[in-house]
């Protein structure tokens, strides 16, 4: 494996007091099939990302694992270089009721992460 494309422990948000601050003083917004919670703060650092199937949708921890495992994966290839001095939490949810493929995934995840970053740029814009 070369080294920098793994996904790393840090990177990784865990914790339950670091999970409850982001779904109580996050933003939000919906691309299907998921349903994004991110939070910015100036302080820098790694970005933090968790991904989330909910067992109401999925019963069998067979399907919730294999959708957790594309999340990440699609995660981990395509996740934006740096933040530049920001640092960013987010929580993918993903909320469809299907087990999509891991290219509708991966294709998904990238407009996903094109609109955190572009979010970031805004928000480094409004705090200089």
């Amino acid at each position: 494996m070369a080294v920098g494309y793994s996904l790393s422990k840090s990177e990784i948000l865990r914790g339950r007091k670091p999970i409850a601050e982001l779904f109580d003083k996050s933003s939000s917004f919906f691309l299907y099939p998921f349903k994004v919670f991110y939070r910015i703060d100036a302080g820098g650092g790694t970005s933090k990302a968790l991904f989330v199937v909910p067992r109401k949708q999925h019963r069998r921890a067979v399907d919730r694992n294999k959708i957790k495992r594309r999340m990440r994966e699609a995660y981990r290839l395509n996740r934006p270089e740096g933040y530049s001095g920001l640092s960013i939490s987010a929580a993918f949810v993903y909320i469809a009721r299907t087990c999509l493929s891991y290219r509708e995934i991966e294709n998904k995840l990238k407009t996903v992460l094109y609109r955190l970053t572009s979010t970031e740029d805004t928000y480094k814009d409004q705090s200089s």
